[in-house]
Order: structure tokens, then C-alpha cells, then sequence
């Protein structure tokens, strides 16, 4: 149902009051200006029928029916008043304005009944005869102390009647005037009333809108509606005042769980998501506004994660656990999930926080592997030169070519553990080193760098090697650490030169890319599948153990291109298909023109 404004609340109800007053007054005039004339006449009625029954009491008692026809005439025509004369049997002995002998009986007339019986008659009806409206007094004619007859007096009410509606038309006129007087002032009335109150409402919607500086200008004068204006304006800056504090709460708490590296997922009693932060939809790899509102079995589908959330919100203290997420590879999480309560202790849900610790998990295996592959990289040497040592000490050989023989296998092993001991020493140096800046670089061309470690591998080969080839600008220069990158490069053409046959060729290139240059070695080898080219710069991984040790490598050799490469600022990638060879690359940043200008 539609609701009326307070105007009309007010207005209406004064304007029928008022309206409902006037027709009061104005019907309880018109009442009384009618009895009053309707006084007013009958009395004067009743002064003309008894002075008039004086003068006909002799000639009803002489029964002079000429003389009381021509009495009722002439007094008739003279107080134009109709004066009739009637006998006590109800005949019409004379009338001012009517013939006697054309008149019917008038002994049923009620003023005529009533004055037959000694009383003054009144009586007010339609005339038959004059065909109006008219007011009867009638009252006995007493002869000799007995009534002969009636004589009675009348006249027409149209006068009455006339008047009697003028003055009702003006006192409505007046009335109307004075009802539009009575609608001005309750409409003002009423505006004044309710112009304060909607202000106040426009003020409040406002508030609500958000609008929270909003306040009313003009204080109302009335007491009651001035103390409810001021009220609103308190409310509505303590209101401003709270929200901004909550505001600010807000922001500060968001801050705060935005930049924090843990996860945080918060969850009511029905397991429905209340609160996440980005570093939680990182973890978990959900949108916020897909999370929020959503149940967390909807979300996460960890079945360890939710064992954890309800353990919570079942009312144990504290619950921490590591869980495993596999999604891109393995992401190991570490959970800290406890309840949530309200200040009166009412539970309301759940709080988890989530910290990756999937990056320590790999650094411990990979310490393990390194470790483990140490000790098995240096104990096969070891071994090696103590059997022989031994072999040596217990039981010499005789023949001195088998004694040269067990010497030089002794001479191979300590070169062997001499150059991973050589290579481990390079890995630490590099990573001790570790910001760009603590290199000592030099402008160079690069194709000397190039030429200079092809010429260092090529001189250890037989004549009938895999041939080597170099494609690189005689222009092309850098500012490098020479040593370290020589070594680099060293490192992946003996790579090259290793698993490549003897009728293959090896490409060593270098090219000027915008903003860097890129070095490549290209081998037509066997090629590497792609499961191990995400560790292949690891320490001592390799692909095939057992071929690798018959080369003799270290298993260091490209973790040593890694970490020169980003000592460099640069970085290392491999491209390779098994049965096409592999290219292995080094990415240099070209460092920036000192002023900052552009070549």
C-alpha cells in the first residue's frame, strides 16, 4: 500500500475539521434565524387573531355572517393577513381572500381542533387553496363565556423562505471564503510542520546513500523537532566518525594480509568461505571473488587441507600439518589452522594460514642429492686410487709395464679428483661472489673470447675430431670478465665435443640482439630428452651416469655456465631433441650507454 506524505497526514485532517465546523455553524444559523422568524411570526399571528376575535365575537354571537365576511375583508386587506372566520361546526363563515360558500369545512383542521378546545392553534402546511406554503394561528371566539367559533389568522412562509435562503446563501458564501481561509492556513500550518521532518528524511537517505558529511543547515523551532534535527546531526557524525575509523581499520587490515607472503583463509561454522587474502589465491590458484561466499570444498579439493579446516572448527586449539598440492609440478604447503572467536566466545569459524614451504623442500633435496653426489662422485677416484695403492703395496707387479700401468690409472683418479675439488671451488667462489658488480670486467670482442676456448678444447683432440666452427661479428664486443666467460664457454664446447661423433660439426655462434647478445653451441650429438632439461644445470646431475664418468666429467661443468652467466646478469637455456643434437645458450645483458644515451 502507498504511504501518504505527512503534509497530507496533516492538511487533511484540519481541512475537514474545519470544513465539518462551518457546515455546523452555518446549519445551526440557518436553524436559528428560521425558529427565530418562525417566533416572530406566529406571535404576531397570535397578537392579530386575538385583537381580531374582539371585534367578531358580537357579530359571530348575532350571526352576522355580511359583517364578519366584510370584517375578515377589510382587516384582511389591511394587515395583508388572511383572516378566517369559522363556525364550531366547521363551517367557513368568512375569509379576506376567498368566497365562504366555496370553501370546504375546516373542522379537521388542526388549529382549528385546538382552538375549538379552548387552546391557540398553530399549524404549518401546504395550502391547497392559495397553492403555497403557509403558517395557521387560530383561536377561539368566546361569546357569553362560550365558544361560538374560531377565527384564525395566516400568512404565506414564501417571504420566510426567500429570506431565510438569502441569508443561508451568503452565510455559505461566507463560509466557502472562510473554508478557503481555513485549506491556506492548514496547508501553511501543515508545510511548516512537515517541511523540518523532510529534510530530516532527505538528510537520512543521504546518510544511508554514504553520503556521510551530509548535515541539516537550519534548525527547526519547534522543540520537539529541533531536538530530533540535533540528534540526527550527532548520529551522523559519530556515524562519519565510526565508519571512517572502520574504514581505515579496513584498509590497514587489507594492507596488511595483502602484503603478507602466508596465505590466510578464513571460514564461518558452515565452511563457507568469509575472508581470503592474494597470497592464499596464489597458493591455492582461485580468483578472490570466485572464493568468497563459496563453500571451501568448492574451492580446494585437498582433502588434507579440509581434514585441517574442520579439526579446527571442531574446537581443537591449534592445528599445524603439511600438505601437498600437485599442480604444476609439487607445491608443499604448511598449514596453521585455529578457531575463531568473538569477543563474548562464540565461535565463529575457522582461520587457516598457509606458508609455501616448497622452495625449502627442494633446497633440502637438493642438498641431499649434492651431498649424496659428492660422496659418490669423490669415493669412486678415492677408491680407485687406494685399490691400486694397495694392489701396489701388497702385491708389486714384476712386469714394469703393468707397474706403469696401475701408476698412470693412480695419476688419472687424482686428476680426476683433483678437477672436481678444482670445479666445487669455482661453484663456491662464483656463489660467494654473487652481485654483478664485484666482477672484474673488460671491453672485449667477443670473437677472441670464442676463438680462444675453441682453440683450448680442439688442442686436446685426436686429429680426427668433430670439426668446430665459429660464426661471430669481428665487431662484436662487450665489457665481460674474460676468464670467467672463456671458461663458460670451455665448459659446453667440451660438452659439444664429447657427444658428438667424429664426422659431426659443432657451431659456436654469437649475435647482437636488442638490449643483449647471445652466445650458442650447437652439437649434432644425440640430443637430450625434454624430462631432463629442466635439471640439467644442476650440480652432478646427469643424463647418462654411466657414459658420462667413461668422458670424464665432473657433473659441475654447466652448473659452472649457470652460475657465470648470472654473475653476469645474464642466463642459460637449452633447446635439444634426442636423435637432432642440442644448442646450448648464453643470454649477456648489453649494459646501458653511460648519459643515457643510445648507440
Amino acid at each position: 500500500m502507498r504511504r501518504k506524505s505527512l503534509l497530507w497526514h496533516i492538511f487533511l485532517p484540519f481541512l475537514a475539521v474545519g470544513l465539518a465546523s462551518l457546515v455546523l455553524i452555518t446549519g445551526y444559523t440557518s436553524r436559528t434565524l428560521h425558529d427565530f422568524y418562525y417566533d416572530r411570526i406566529r406571535e404576531d399571528l397570535t397578537e392579530r387573531a386575538q385583537l381580531a376575535a374582539v371585534a367578531v365575537g358580537p357579530l359571530l354571537a348575532a350571526n352576522d355572517l355580511a359583517g364578519i365576511d366584510a370584517f375578515c375583508r377589510s382587516q384582511g386587506r389591511a394587515a395583508t393577513t388572511r383572516l378566517t372566520v369559522v363556525a364550531a361546526d366547521g363551517t367557513v363563515f368568512g375569509d379576506s381572500q376567498e368566497e365562504p360558500g366555496r370553501m370546504e369545512r375546516h373542522d379537521q383542521r388542526p388549529e382549528v381542533v385546538a382552538a375549538l378546545g379552548g387552546r391557540v392553534g398553530v399549524a404549518v402546511r401546504y395550502s391547497t387553496t392559495l397553492g403555497h406554503r403557509r403558517i395557521y394561528v387560530a383561536t377561539p371566539v368566546d361569546a357569553g363565556g362560550e365558544i361560538k367559533g374560531v377565527l384564525r389568522t395566516s400568512r404565506s412562509l414564501a417571504s420566510l423562505d426567500r429570506t431565510l435562503a438569502a441569508i443561508q446563501q451568503r452565510i455559505a458564501l461566507g463560509g466557502l471564503l472562510l473554508a478557503m481561509v481555513v485549506a491556506a492556513i492548514s496547508y501553511w500550518l501543515a508545510r511548516r510542520m512537515s517541511r523540518p521532518l523532510r529534510e530530516m528524511k532527505e538528510t537520512a537517505e543521504r546518510l544511508a546513500a554514504g553520503r556521510l558529511e551530509s548535515r541539516l543547515a537550519a534548525m527547526p523551532d519547534s522543540e520537539e523537532i529541533g531536538a530530533l534535527a540535533e540528534a540526527l546531526n550527532t548520529m551522523a557524525g559519530q556515524l562519519d566518525e565510526r565508519i571512517r575509523t572502520i574504514e581505515n581499520q579496513r584498509q590497514e587490515q587489507d594492507a596488511v594480509l595483502s602484503s603478507m607472503v602466508e596465505g590466510v583463509l578464513a571460514i564461518d561454522c558452515d565452511e563457507i568461505i568469509i575472508g581470503v587474502n592474494p597470497a592464499a589465491c596464489r597458493l591455492l590458484d582461485v580468483q578472490p571473488a570466485a572464493a568468497v561466499g563459496r563453500t571451501l570444498q568448492e574451492i580446494v579439493r585437498n582433502p588434507d587441507l579440509i581434514a585441517h579446516a574442520r579439526s579446527a572448527l571442531a574446537g581443537e586449539a591449534t592445528v599445524d600439518g603439511e600438505i601437498e598440492l600437485r599442480r604444476d609440478g609439487e607445491h608443499h604447503l604448511q598449514v596453521h589452522a585455529t578457531g575463531l572467536q568473538a569477543p563474548d566466545g562464540r565461535r565463529l569459524g575457522a582461520l587457516l594460514v598457509l606458508n609455501d614451504v616448497t622452495r625449502m623442500r627442494r633446497l633440502e633435496n637438493v642438498r641431499r642429492d649434492f651431498v649424496a653426489n659428492v660422496s659418490h662422485e669423490l669415493r669412486t677416484p678415492i677408491t680407485s686410487i687406494k685399490g691400486f695403492v694397495e694392489t701396489l703395496q701388497d702385491d708389486p707387479p714384476a712386469d714394469p709395464l703393468a707397474f706403469a700401468r696401475f701408476l698412470g690409472i693412480i695419476g688419472r683418479q687424482a686428476d680426476r679428483l683433483q678437477a672436481i675439488i678444482d670445479d666445487l671451488l669455482t661453484l663456491s667462489k662464483l656463489e660467494q661472489d654473487g652481485p654483478q658488480a664485484s666482477l672484474a670486467r673488460e671491453d672485449c670482442r667477443i670473437a677472441d673470447v670464442l676463438h680462444d676456448a675453441v682453440a683450448l678444447c680442439t688442442a686436446r683432440l685426436p686429429g680426427d675430431g668433430p670439426g668446430v666452427r665459429i660464426d661471430c661479428p669481428a665487431d662484436l664486443r662487450l665489457p665481460v670478465n674474460v676468464a670467467l666467460l672463456e671458461q663458460a664457454v670451455v665448459n659446453l664446447v667440451d660438452n659439444a665435443l664429447k657427444h658428438s661423433g667424429a664426422a659431426a660439426e659443432i657451431l659456436v655462434s654469437a649475435r647482437e640482439e636488442p638490449g643483449r647478445v647471445m652466445i650458442a653451441v650447437r652439437d649434432e650429438g644425440r640430443g637430450i630428452a625434454e624430462a631432463h632439461l629442466p635439471r640439467l644445470f644442476e650440480r652432478f646431475y646427469r643424463v647418462d651416469r654411466a657414459r658420462s664418468r667413461t668422458l670424464g666429467g665432473t657433473g659441475l661443468g654447466l652448473a659452472i655456465v649457470k652460475h657465470i652467466a648470472g654473475a653476469h646478469g645474464g642466463e642459460v637455456g637449452v633447446t635439444s631433441r634426442p636423435g637432432q643434437g642440442s644448442t646450448f645458450t648464453i643470454t649477456l645483458p648489453r649494459p646501458a650507454p653511460a648519459g643515457g644515451e643510445t648507440s
